[in-house]
């Protein structure tokens, strides 16, 4: 995920930063997080201009944010079409199994894709209108077992919302509606630092925390 940038290239962790640090490439993420797409479809979408956008798309494949697809005449002009870089679901034996170069750049993949999903959403307003809205982030004091059981919850959550998604593609087509495009992202890491003593954390969450009808909570 590095490149060269006027002869220095941009660490994984610098090319997600860049990724979601203009409001187009924030766009074209979101957009090409669905699929395949040229600067001009993208540009048309977000109503933008299509060398403003092909730069901004250029920038993003430079970084290595984005795969490149192919080419299709349109109208007289070749157009390059790009997606979001695919991201495997591998089991946690196979993840264990992964060189920690190609760990780090899944992880940084899965973090830029809901990074650019969540501002772009945040952007739209539709944070604002979403009356069930659930976000939530914590860090928690784990031993080995505990964090084990942290990370079997959010398989099974994970499990369960596959079923949810599939009973509502039943009566989504029963009814002839598309539904409504949600974001549901999870996930769970190591901190980068010790932090505070267990129960002066514990006393600062809890301090912090809002909650509200929407759901949300810090």
């Amino acid at each position: 995920m590095t490149t060269t940038v006027k002869g220095q290239r941009r660490s994984i962790e610098e090319a997600v930063a860049f990724a979601v640090g203009h409001r187009i490439r924030i766009d074209a993420l979101s957009i090409l997080n669905e699929g395949t797409a040229s600067p001009n479809e993208i540009a048309k979408t977000i109503g933008e201009g299509v060398s403003k956008v092909g730069h901004h798309v250029k920038e993003l494949f430079d970084s290595g944010c984005i795969e490149f697809v192919g080419t299709e005449q349109r109208r007289g002009a070749t157009e390059h079409f790009y997606r979001a870089i695919a991201r495997p679901f591998i089991s946690d034996e196979e993840a264990r199994a992964l060189p920690e170069e190609t760990k780090r750049e899944f992880a940084a993949l899965i973090l830029q894709a809901i990074m650019a999903e969540g501002l772009a959403s945040l952007r739209a307003g539709k944070m604002d209108a979403d009356e069930d809205i659930w976000m939530s982030w914590r860090s928690v004091n784990l031993d080995k077992q505990g964090r084990r059981e942290v990370a079997d919850e959010q398989a099974a959550s994970y499990a369960r919302l596959e079923e949810i998604e599939a009973k509502c593609a039943a009566r989504l087509n029963e009814a002839d509606e598309a539904g409504t495009s949600t974001v549901v992202a999870a996930m769970g890491f190591e901190r980068s630092r010790a932090g505070r003593p267990p129960g002066e954390r514990l006393a600062a969450s809890e301090a912090g925390a809002r909650p509200s009808r929407r759901r949300t909570a810090i």
